[in-house]
């Protein structure tokens, strides 16, 4: 039998993190290992709990949640860090890429969207808000020049060039498939082909690598 995903709740509101936690405690599969109401004891709690997942909110006492993900990826924790964000906080976007987080998720997010994330960042895929995409390509892409497409696009087939270009995008599994006329499973096939020769972890860095690079531009990703 696998062992349940141990998630730490990282957030400086007693009622959220109440709401998270009997929306966790329903899962077999999910279980709360500890929570925090600031950056520092959520470092200390993922650490000594072995969490696998942290939910972190990006606005805490003391050390915030950007400084709390960096200090559990230069402390070698395997705690994969799920941004909670709302839509006013587009500048931390870049800088939460930076710290190495998982995936972002707005705190307004339903129920089964929220244990989806979990589950895909505890899985190791990532996880993105649909509505946070384009803050985090603006973030990304905000004030540079379109450059020069970068040598590492040589060493994709045409078919994995055109899945970058819709997951860049924001566009989910289902969605590209869908667009692309092809099986979900292909769609993930090709993903994990495209993350591999990139040298990316996740789908949140794929799709910042991508703007970042050019692969895609503002005009056309929406």
């Amino acid at each position: 039998m696998t062992a349940p995903v141990r998630v730490v709740l990282a957030d400086d509101e007693l009622l959220v993190r109440a709401g998270l936690r009997m929306l966790l405690s329903g899962e077999p599969d999910l279980v709360v290992a500890g929570e925090a109401g600031d950056g520092r004891t959520a470092v200390s709690v993922a650490l000594s709990s072995r969490a696998d997942v942290v939910l972190m909110d990006v606005r805490m006492p003391g050390l915030d949640g950007i400084g709390a993900a960096r200090a559990l990826a230069e402390a070698g924790s395997p705690a994969r860090v799920l941004v909670l964000t709302t839509l006013d906080e587009d500048q931390i976007l870049e800088a939460a890429l930076r710290a190495g987080v998982a995936g972002f998720l707005l705190k307004t997010a339903p129920p089964e969207q929220m244990l989806d994330a979990v589950r895909r960042v505890a899985a190791g895929q990532g996880a993105l808000d649909p509505s946070v995409v384009p803050r985090v390509v603006a973030a990304v892409a905000r004030g540079r020049p379109r450059p020069a497409p970068p040598p590492a696009l040589a060493a994709l087939t045409a078919r994995e060039g055109e899945v970058l270009a819709e997951v860049a995008r924001g566009l989910s599994n289902a969605e590209v498939a869908a667009r692309l006329h092809l099986g979900e499973t292909t769609v993930k096939t090709h993903l994990g082909r495209v993350l591999d020769k990139l040298g990316l972890p996740d789908r949140p860095r794929l799709i910042a690598w991508a703007w970042k690079h050019g692969v895609v531009s503002a005009e056309h990703g929406s």
